[in-house]
């Protein structure tokens, strides 16, 4: 097979073969085709995309690049999810033990934050004690015993797409649907539960801004899960505003302690629920009205599922009684006028988290744990000129320059008519 061949292949428009796909993934993998090689194909692929049959054969590539985790012996139907991440998305951190709660087991691989987005991985660090890295073993262990796992994927599963992931992000290659599609989904699949329920954002604060971008994505991703014999359903919800009211790493798990004690944010608990009665409803637990189904919402208000948490926690190291870190500097944003919060930018918000310290550049980064953000009012909220808007949290004062830059330039608006209220979950997409 000759790698100059699958290049002019795919940047001439042509459709690969299996046999060339799975030759290229391999040779990567191993480290015989070279990343200008490989950078050249991505590119062709960035503009000529892949056929639905290609991408089936280049998702299944990347899996069959390294192991397959066997959760034959957990007792408990097995159901995960993954979202493709937004400002304040703690969903994952009160989803996890609430599932579990309700008589799934959740073998959740996440991952750390990159740019304005915040990661699963990153959160839960800010617990003292708690470690994201276990290894294969370890991980089926503590979801049989417990069934809540959140973990990193360790270096065996999917390890084509820890290679491409990099070289994607050095060349301009990261936003392919099918270059997306495939590294979540070939993770996803490796790690074997037998159903997952995708949360596609759209709006400032996601991935993708459009949500017809985002619904591409989505059904993608649910073709590629179901055709690999993991049945996969999507929800596009919106993410044009913070979801909850903090931005940050201990910030958000003490927000996601308050949802799993039967209080928080009502958008945030919205969305939660949503995305569990998809997760319960996928493995035989719901709808409400299945035999032996769980209420969500009943296990939120009732204990169980900050029980769940508490076990998910302590069987990953953690101590769920030990305080958080609290950043040591803070600065209020004040409304620039009197009226009700028209626009609280998203993005802007992520960007100067970011700043802060709670995000990263580079994945190789450090993160603060308490650094972030606390929304005081959300965009249909009524405010004074001079009342605090923001908290601004930092173990670094002069980091509040460059997340006050952020903030600026029509970032926040103040009028005298509320914004219309957003639908949070748009869309269910199935197949």
């Amino acid at each position: 097979m000759d790698i100059i061949d699958v290049i002019r292949t795919k940047r001439d428009g042509g459709t690969l073969s299996d046999e060339q796909i799975r030759w290229f993934i391999d040779a990567y993998t191993k480290g015989i085709v070279a990343d200008e090689q490989a950078s050249a194909l991505l590119m062709a692929i960035f503009f000529r995309s892949l056929t639905a049959h290609e991408l089936a054969t280049w998702t299944r590539a990347m899996i069959d690049s390294g192991e397959r985790l066997d959760l034959s012996t957990v007792t408990r139907p097995t159901v995960d999810k993954h979202s493709t991440g937004g400002v304040g998305d703690k969903v994952s951190l009160i989803l996890t033990p609430l599932v579990v709660a309700c008589g799934a087991a959740v073998p959740q691989l996440s991952g750390r934050g990159l740019g304005h987005t915040g990661g699963t991985l990153d959160k839960m660090e800010s617990i003292p004690g708690w470690q994201a890295l276990l290894s294969n073993e370890r991980f089926v262990e503590i979801l049989r015993t417990s069934g809540a796992v959140i973990a990193a994927a360790g270096a065996g599963l999917a390890p084509a797409d820890r290679k491409l992931y990099a070289l994607r992000d050095v060349t301009g290659t990261v936003e392919s649907i099918p270059l997306i599609a495939s590294s979540i989904m070939s993770k996803k699949i490796a790690e074997g539960t037998s159903a997952l329920v995708l949360d596609v954002k759209f709006g400032s604060g996601a991935f993708f801004p459009d949500v017809a971008q985002a619904r591409e994505l989505a059904t993608t991703m649910v073709g590629i899960g179901n055709a690999n014999g993991v049945k996969t359903v999507a929800l596009l919800t919106a993410m044009e505003t913070v979801l909850g009211r903090t931005a940050g790493n201990a910030l958000e798990v003490t927000e996601s302690i308050a949802c799993l004690r039967g209080g928080g944010p009502a958008d945030l608990v919205e969305v939660t629920l949503a995305l569990a009665r998809e997760m319960l409803a996928l493995v035989g637990l719901g709808p409400l009205d299945t035999p032996g189904a769980v209420d969500p919402a009943t296990a939120l208000a009732d204990g169980r599922a900050y029980r769940a948490w508490c076990e998910m926690v302590a069987a990953q190291g953690g101590d769920p009684d030990a305080p958080l870190p609290v950043a040591p500097h803070r600065h209020i944003v004040v409304a620039p006028g009197s009226g009700v919060l028209s626009r609280l930018d998203c993005r802007a918000v992520g960007i100067a988290a970011w700043r802060l310290g709670a995000g990263r550049a580079r994945k190789e980064d450090p993160v603060s744990a308490s650094a972030g953000i606390v929304c005081l009012a959300k965009p249909g909220d009524a405010v004074r000129a001079g009342e605090p808007l923001l908290e601004l949290h930092a173990d670094d004062p002069e980091r509040f320059s460059g997340a006050l830059a952020a903030l600026a330039d029509g970032a926040i608006a103040v009028s005298d008519e509320a914004p219309p209220v957003p639908r949070l979950v748009l869309e269910r997409i199935a197949s």
